[in-house]
């Protein structure tokens, strides 16, 4: 089963290094991982897609709480989110394969919404942002066509809750106004409900 979390995470080195690590700790594989800057200063945003299953989704957002350089977690899976993914392709198209093969490719583009963004003597480059299963519809069909794919090069999954729905992350931040972090977004001590089960006290932080 896959899930996606979206981590606030301090802008500092060695940070992805250690999300990985303990990933690795936990033997969970990451599926895709992006990271780029977020809405507060010196905070990056962290989209992270892993497969594991159903019930490891909690020891998974516990164990990341745990690193001193995480902010706030959020899994926004089971939740109503807008989740988008980049690919670029880039298909053989030479005068071997005649002017028809083109027009075809031009076609396909055209039916999955795909943008032409390089057209070369041997070759067609097409970008494309959606689900990852359009995207992977795409592939097949390409595929399926007879079409040599030469280059595939995908963002990995990037994720954000709909409308007016703040996520936890979200209100890490600050007030719904906008008016910066408060006080009580990063409370001294957590609330009963929050207080981690012993269960996940097992795993800790490697040193760096």
């Amino acid at each position: 089963m896959l899930h996606t979390f979206v981590a606030l995470v301090s802008d500092k080195p060695g940070v992805l290094t250690r999300v990985a690590s303990l990933f690795r700790r936990l033997n969970i594989n990451i599926v895709s991982l992006t990271v780029g800057e977020s809405e507060r200063a010196e905070t990056s945003r962290m989209t992270i897609v892993c497969e594991a299953p159903e019930h490891a989704a909690h020891r998974i957002r516990a164990s990341l709480y745990k690193l001193e350089i995480t902010v706030d977690v959020d899994e926004v899976g089971r939740s109503e989110a807008v989740i988008r993914e980049l690919c670029l392709i880039k298909v053989a198209a030479g005068p071997s394969k005649g002017s028809q093969s083109r027009s075809q490719i031009f076609e396909l583009a055209q039916v999955f919404r795909a943008r032409v963004v390089d057209l070369a003597p041997e070759s067609i480059m097409l970008e494309m942002t959606g689900a990852a299963s359009k995207i992977e519809g795409l592939l097949q069909v390409l595929k399926e066509s007879g079409y040599e794919i030469l280059e595939v090069s995908r963002t990995g999954r990037m994720a954000m809750r709909r409308g007016h729905h703040t996520s936890r992350v979200l209100k890490a931040l600050g007030t719904p106004n906008g008016d910066g972090p408060t006080d009580s977004a990063f409370p001294d001590k957590l609330e009963a409900s929050e207080i981690l089960p012993n269960e996940f006290e097992d795993v800790h932080e490697e040193e760096v």
